[in-house]
């Protein structure tokens, strides 16, 4: 009996009659080396990625007749360690990046409200053309800001915001696309919560506080993240409106500061990696934040 046993977790491959080994294991190695080529290829992306960010950090340490002489270097050569501290004190970049940083937050700050409320009322209440209405804010994303730039800056000039915070700040106080972004997040909440939330006394501003927002968290979360990212890299409405240097951003100053060093072009590649270090650093802590709102706010439920 013992000779009969059939030992069904037997390990040992069964042969065919080629005798070649049969069983799960081609599968097995098939699925390892698509999944192996998956990482190759996005390895590869990624270094597409990161060569344009590699090579401007090479072009701002190597100086400049190192540079003419080695033609297209792919490391740093006769290394000027001092370069990024001249780049900040030669552009001002503390003065501009603080003004960059002040425009940003009350951009990104007045976005993140005014597109809530609009989220929740398209979402949640009721009104004559309610459906049109939302069509004539999503047709505004087709625009781009060239084609209201003539007009917007002649509306800010006959108002003497030229220069001014309320130049900088005010036509970018709301937007199409946040608005579209959390009304999608606010979708996703059944409208019986809604109605449970009314028998027990709240009404709509506190149903929206204290449980819409807090739901779509990582929505609003992300959508925070790309207002900021946008209102911190503009440059021709700012370049538009902004005639003195005192009210130069980060941005207008990078182009400034590589105008005035044509032959140490060095500090403009230095300065440039100054600027986008608020960015980085932003991505590097929120990007969870930013990959779980974008997922939330395309999947309904």
């Amino acid at each position: 009996m013992a000779a009969d046993t059939i030992t069904l977790n037997d390990p040992t491959p069964v042969l065919g009659a080629s005798g070649a080994a049969t069983g799960t294991l081609p599968g097995k190695h098939a699925r390892t080396a698509k999944n192996v080529g998956w990482y190759v290829l996005l390895s590869l992306l990624s270094l597409v990625v990161l060569f344009p960010v590699w090579m401007t950090l090479v072009r701002a340490l190597s100086t400049p007749v190192a540079y003419v002489n080695e033609g297209l270097p792919l490391y740093p050569v006769s290394v000027e360690w001092d370069i990024f501290s001249r780049a900040f004190s030669e552009g001002e970049l503390g003065r501009r990046m603080w003004l960059s940083a002040i425009v940003t937050f009350i951009i990104a700050a007045a976005q993140l409200i005014t597109s809530i409320l609009c989220a929740y009322a398209f979402a949640f209440l009721r009104f004559p053309f309610k459906r049109l209405v939302f069509v004539v804010f999503m047709a505004t994303l087709m625009l781009p800001i060239e084609v209201t730039l003539i007009p917007n800056v002649t509306t800010i000039r006959n108002l003497g915001w030229l220069n001014s915070y309320e130049g900088l700040t005010v036509p970018f106080l709301a937007t199409a696309f946040g608005i579209f972004l959390i009304r999608q997040g606010f979708m996703g909440i059944p409208k019986d919560l809604l109605d449970a939330a009314k028998l027990d006394g709240y009404g709509h501003f506190a149903f929206m506080t204290r449980v819409a927002v807090p739901v779509t968290r990582p929505v609003v979360a992300s959508f925070g993240v790309i207002a900021l990212l946008a209102a911190w890299n503009q440059y021709l409405w700012p370049r538009a409106v902004v005639t003195v240097s005192e009210w130069e951003t980060v941005q207008i100053g990078l182009k400034s500061v590589a105008a005035s060093n044509v032959e140490e072009s060095n500090i403009g590649f230095a300065a440039a990696i100054i600027a986008a270090l608020p960015v980085l650093l932003l991505l590097i802590f929120l990007q969870r934040q930013l990959i779980r709102g974008l997922t939330a706010g395309a999947v309904k439920g």
